[in-house]
């Protein structure tokens, strides 16, 4: 969809397909949680052997580096559900007695087989450290390293992973939801707000501006390219750019319009408590994600800890041009995604600091 259409251009027709589901498609957890078995454990452990033997430092190793057998094929497959399938997967059963480091070296061989990791920060980071932090976000800032409630988003890459060192105290469960289902219900309740979310809304950079950008950056939130969907859901970051001058304020229509999405949303998630050695894996075109508030420990050490991937697929849906201006390459089969300002190097940080 050009960056210029307007919403009575859009010809709006129901999705269908295997991206569109609720949470009643699930019937069991079984029905969408994939559960490794002893000879994935096994295959895993084989390939984390062998990316030890390399000198690489660990943001240097590839798919190649983690010699993954029969548990390789399974990723694959997976790999293809959020691609062209439902659109996610949440793995379950890496043994909770292994260190962080080895969880984490894990994370990283199985996103190397999922596509190539962008940077999250304008200081490179491709390994995103999600604690919370006791601090209170102000104008302008993220609030992931809080304990506040996130509302339902996606992310600047075309799969976004999480997985999971440290359950909080209390709360902080993760909810997905399709966003052709959400598409869908609009356009049989809400035809009118779902025109407004073709409609062009601005987004926050939050200061991570690259050369010759402005702070904001222009969405439409549902698009049709090429008979796939590609939805922008950066509800968080249009509400953001409400704080800059360049930035015409939001009509009551699009806060409206805005806030359907999530009530749907909401309303069609599938909920999930993610325990220690879990890994969820998304498609952000395809599926929004949020989080609950939570209560965590006073002790840093014991408090929620999420590790975050965003990843290039170098088979990834085609994208509408105006995400140009945020991803700076869209192309099919080139990295494309992530936060890219001058001047930085691709770093991982194995902790947080």
């Amino acid at each position: 969809m050009p960056s210029n259409i307007t919403a009575t251009d859009v010809d709006i027709t129901p999705w269908t397909g295997k991206t569109v589901w609720d949470r009643n498609s699930f019937s069991q957890d079984d029905k969408w949680l994939v559960t490794l078995s002893p000879d994935d454990i096994a295959d895993i452990n084989s390939g984390i052997q062998e990316s030890l033997l390399s000198d690489k430092p660990i943001a240097e190793l590839t798919k190649d580096d983690f010699a993954f057998s029969s548990f390789g094929q399974r990723v694959l497959e997976w790999r293809a559900d959020i691609i062209d399938g439902k659109g996610f997967a949440v793995l379950r059963g890496l043994p909770d007695d292994w260190s962080d480091e080895k969880l984490i070296r894990t994370y990283w061989g199985i996103g190397r087989w999922l596509g190539d990791p962008v940077s999250q920060n304008a200081q490179g980071h491709l390994l995103g450290h999600v604690i919370d932090r006791r601090s209170s976000p102000a104008a302008g800032t993220r609030i992931y390293q809080t304990n506040q409630a996130q509302p339902f988003h996606a992310d600047s890459c075309d799969i976004v992973g999480l997985l999971c060192l440290r359950k909080a105290k209390e709360g902080g469960a993760s909810s997905i939801a399709s966003s052709t289902a959400i598409h869908n219900k609009l356009l049989s309740t809400d035809i009118e707000a779902l025109r407004t979310l073709d409609g062009e809304f601005q987004c926050d950079r939050y200061g991570e501006i690259p050369e010759g950008k402005q702070p904001s950056y222009a969405v439409h939130v549902f698009n049709d390219v090429e008979g796939k969907c590609v939805c922008c859901g950066m509800d968080p970051d249009i509400r953001s750019a409400q704080r800059l001058d360049t930035v015409t304020p939001l009509t009551q229509k699009q806060s409206d319009a805005l806030d359907r999405f999530q009530t749907i949303a909401q309303d069609l998630a599938l909920n999930m408590s993610l325990q220690r050695g879990d890994i969820q894996l998304l498609n952000n075109h395809v599926i929004v994600h949020a989080r609950e508030q939570f209560q965590d420990d006073e002790l840093l050490e014991k408090r929620r800890y999420l590790v975050r991937l965003w990843l290039s697929a170098s088979d990834g849906r085609t994208l509408p041009t105006f995400m140009k201006e945020r991803w700076g390459n869209i192309e099919v089969g080139r990295l494309r995604g992530g936060i890219t300002v001058s001047g930085i190097t691709p770093t991982i940080e194995l902790t947080e600091h």
